[in-house]
Protein backbone atom coordinates (compact mmCIF):
# COMPACT_ATOMS: atom_id res chain seq x y z
CA UNK A 1 0.00 0.00 0.00
CA UNK A 2 1.45 3.68 -0.88
CA UNK A 3 1.53 6.12 1.75
CA UNK A 4 -0.42 8.53 0.77
CA UNK A 5 -0.03 12.51 0.78
CA UNK A 6 -2.74 14.47 1.93
CA UNK A 7 -3.21 17.61 0.91
CA UNK A 8 -4.17 20.67 2.35
CA UNK A 9 -6.86 23.09 1.45
CA UNK A 10 -5.40 26.30 0.30
CA UNK A 11 -7.89 28.34 2.37
CA UNK A 12 -8.29 26.92 5.67
CA UNK A 13 -5.80 24.38 5.90
CA UNK A 14 -7.91 21.06 6.35
CA UNK A 15 -7.03 17.82 4.59
CA UNK A 16 -8.64 17.62 1.14
CA UNK A 17 -10.01 14.62 0.45
CA UNK A 18 -11.02 13.82 -3.45
CA UNK A 19 -9.32 14.41 -6.72
CA UNK A 20 -6.30 14.45 -6.95
CA UNK A 21 -6.53 17.93 -8.40
CA UNK A 22 -8.45 18.88 -5.78
CA UNK A 23 -7.51 22.45 -4.28
CA UNK A 24 -9.77 23.58 -1.26
CA UNK A 25 -11.85 20.66 1.28
CA UNK A 26 -15.65 22.45 0.43
CA UNK A 27 -17.39 25.37 -1.52
CA UNK A 28 -17.17 27.56 0.83
CA UNK A 29 -13.25 27.55 1.02
CA UNK A 30 -12.67 27.41 -2.58
CA UNK A 31 -15.28 30.80 -2.46
CA UNK A 32 -13.58 32.38 0.37
CA UNK A 33 -10.28 32.02 -1.50
CA UNK A 34 -11.12 33.78 -4.81
CA UNK A 35 -12.82 36.34 -2.89
CA UNK A 36 -9.67 37.09 -1.22
CA UNK A 37 -7.69 36.82 -4.82
CA UNK A 38 -10.64 39.02 -6.79
CA UNK A 39 -11.09 41.72 -3.74
CA UNK A 40 -9.48 44.32 -5.91
CA UNK A 41 -10.53 44.20 -8.99
CA UNK A 42 -14.27 43.23 -7.60
CA UNK A 43 -13.82 46.88 -5.72
CA UNK A 44 -13.21 48.57 -8.87
CA UNK A 45 -15.57 46.97 -10.76
CA UNK A 46 -18.66 47.21 -8.41
CA UNK A 47 -17.46 50.99 -8.54
CA UNK A 48 -17.49 51.74 -12.81
CA UNK A 49 -20.69 49.44 -12.42
CA UNK A 50 -22.33 51.77 -10.05
CA UNK A 51 -21.35 54.38 -12.31
CA UNK A 52 -22.85 53.12 -15.22
CA UNK A 53 -26.33 52.43 -13.68
CA UNK A 54 -26.41 55.73 -12.12
CA UNK A 55 -25.86 56.89 -15.70
CA UNK A 56 -28.11 54.63 -17.14
CA UNK A 57 -30.89 55.31 -14.27
CA UNK A 58 -30.43 59.30 -15.17
CA UNK A 59 -31.10 58.82 -18.77
CA UNK A 60 -34.02 56.98 -18.23
CA UNK A 61 -35.45 58.95 -16.09
CA UNK A 62 -34.92 61.72 -18.83
CA UNK A 63 -36.27 59.89 -21.52
CA UNK A 64 -39.64 58.08 -20.91
CA UNK A 65 -40.94 58.30 -24.31
CA UNK A 66 -37.19 56.63 -25.70
CA UNK A 67 -36.67 59.79 -27.57
CA UNK A 68 -35.91 63.43 -26.43
CA UNK A 69 -34.05 66.22 -26.36
CA UNK A 70 -32.22 67.92 -22.97
CA UNK A 71 -29.99 70.46 -21.88
CA UNK A 72 -26.68 68.96 -20.90
CA UNK A 73 -26.97 70.61 -17.98
CA UNK A 74 -29.58 69.29 -16.19
CA UNK A 75 -27.72 65.91 -17.05
CA UNK A 76 -24.82 67.24 -15.09
CA UNK A 77 -27.23 68.73 -12.21
CA UNK A 78 -28.58 64.81 -11.73
CA UNK A 79 -25.11 63.39 -11.87
CA UNK A 80 -24.34 62.07 -14.55
CA UNK A 81 -20.61 61.34 -15.62
CA UNK A 82 -20.08 61.46 -19.34
CA UNK A 83 -16.90 59.70 -18.84
CA UNK A 84 -18.45 56.41 -18.28
CA UNK A 85 -20.44 54.77 -20.78
CA UNK A 86 -20.61 51.06 -22.54
CA UNK A 87 -20.60 51.51 -26.09
CA UNK A 88 -20.23 53.66 -28.94
CA UNK A 89 -22.64 53.62 -31.81
CA UNK A 90 -21.35 54.96 -35.24
CA UNK A 91 -24.00 56.05 -37.55
CA UNK A 92 -23.38 55.83 -41.47
CA UNK A 93 -23.32 60.03 -41.03
CA UNK A 94 -20.66 59.81 -38.69
CA UNK A 95 -22.79 60.50 -35.87
CA UNK A 96 -21.42 59.42 -32.38
CA UNK A 97 -23.98 57.85 -29.92
CA UNK A 98 -22.40 57.19 -26.21
CA UNK A 99 -24.96 54.07 -24.73
CA UNK A 100 -24.99 53.18 -20.88
CA UNK A 101 -25.85 49.68 -21.84
CA UNK A 102 -29.44 50.68 -23.92
CA UNK A 103 -29.86 54.31 -23.05
CA UNK A 104 -27.82 56.53 -25.04
CA UNK A 105 -27.28 60.33 -26.16
CA UNK A 106 -25.99 62.25 -28.91
CA UNK A 107 -24.58 65.33 -28.45
CA UNK A 108 -26.34 67.57 -30.84
CA UNK A 109 -23.76 71.14 -30.21
CA UNK A 110 -21.64 72.13 -26.62
CA UNK A 111 -25.66 72.21 -24.44
CA UNK A 112 -27.91 70.00 -26.19
CA UNK A 113 -28.74 66.26 -26.00
CA UNK A 114 -30.57 63.78 -27.80
CA UNK A 115 -31.32 60.66 -25.86
CA UNK A 116 -32.01 57.52 -27.19
CA UNK A 117 -33.29 53.97 -26.17
CA UNK A 118 -31.85 50.87 -27.80
CA UNK A 119 -35.01 48.26 -27.26
CA UNK A 120 -33.12 45.86 -29.68
CA UNK A 121 -30.78 45.62 -27.03
CA UNK A 122 -33.33 44.01 -24.73
CA UNK A 123 -35.18 42.17 -26.45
Amino acid sequence: MKNAVVKKCAQCGDPVRGRSDKKFCCDDCRTAFNNVLNRDANNFMTKINRILRGNRRILAEFNPEGKTKIRREKLLTAGFKFAYFTNIYETKAGRVYKFCYDHGYLEIDDYTLALVHRKEYVE
